[in-house]
């Protein structure tokens, strides 16, 4: 049976007092296998095309980050295109970005892992003073979006030193940390689901681990040392980048992760507080 499609949403508009949608998509269980796969593709992708040609991986990086995130930010709703393709360049910037200050400045994992957690914390800290919440129900001014990727560039770099971290400085493996890092992927799900945190506390936990753990499974599928099986970074990749596509495809046509729009209050848009809805896991 054929899904009905979801309406388009409203655009935004300037000044607009009429319903507005979130430019981020609903989470549902698809959202954290196309998350988590982002993940691993960006690990997989940047690692290939470094070892390639450091200045092609550069490149390619802070164009496709540039573009991506500029289409999404012109963009005036939520499409599922522009959204996942600007997660996937995000991806593979913030592994390059951590991988450059751990090589290229020879810093160990074990400090830069806790700098990046603080430098999150702090774009979170700030997001919250600003806005009074850090829903994703409430991304639907420039403002907010803006703290929202920046929070997300934040959680790829702070997920890819921890997972190296572990798997490399610590000497779990790859393997090891992926079941590390799946553990604990599932703790801030079931502490909500027994009401013991909230659910906006829950997702933001569920998705820094998700780096970790995505970039755990690339590496394991694709490395040869660490306990990798070593089918090569440029075949998870490509097989990565597949299902990727595939996955995103189906979104835009069914436009099921739509999330309903939410009547403004009055004032500039850029400085209202919308009272958003808790977040829910939404089966798909």
């Amino acid at each position: 049976m054929t899904p009905t499609p979801r309406p388009e949403p409203p655009a935004r508009t300037p000044g607009r007092l009429g319903p507005l949608a979130a430019k981020v998509p609903e989470i549902t269980a698809l959202f954290w296998l196309i998350k988590i796969l982002t993940t691993g593709m960006g690990e997989s992708m940047s690692d290939f095309l470094g070892h390639h040609s450091i200045p092609l991986a550069a490149a390619i990086g802070i164009l496709g980050l540039s573009i991506t995130l500029r289409l999404q930010l012109r963009s005036p709703r939520y499409h599922a295109w522009t959204y996942w393709l600007a997660v996937m360049m995000v991806a593979v910037f913030g592994t390059m970005a951590a991988d450059a200050i751990h090589r290229g400045g020879h810093v160990p994992y074990s400090v830069t892992t806790p700098l990046f957690a603080l430098g999150l914390a702090a774009v979170f800290l700030l997001w919250y003073r600003t806005e009074r919440t850090l829903s994703i129900h409430s991304i639907t001014t420039t403002r907010r979006e803006l703290f929202y990727w920046t929070a997300v560039l934040g959680t790829f770099a702070l997920g890819t030193a921890a997972g190296d971290l572990t798997a490399i400085e610590l000497n779990l493996g790859y393997l090891e940390s992926a079941v590390l890092f799946a553990v604990v992927i599932a703790l801030p799900g079931i502490a909500w689901a027994r009401r013991r945190l909230d659910p906006i506390t829950a997702f933001w936990t569920a998705y820094v681990v998700t780096r970790p753990l995505g970039a755990s499974i690339a590496d394991w599928l694709g490395k040869s040392h660490d306990g990798g099986l070593g089918f090569g970074d440029g075949w998870v990749s490509a097989i990565a980048l597949l299902v990727f596509l595939g996955l995103v495809a189906h979104l835009a046509r069914t436009r099921r992760d739509i999330q309903a729009p939410t009547h403004a209050p009055s004032g500039p848009p850029d400085h209202a507080r919308l009272d958003t809805p808790e977040l829910a896991v939404d089966a798909v």
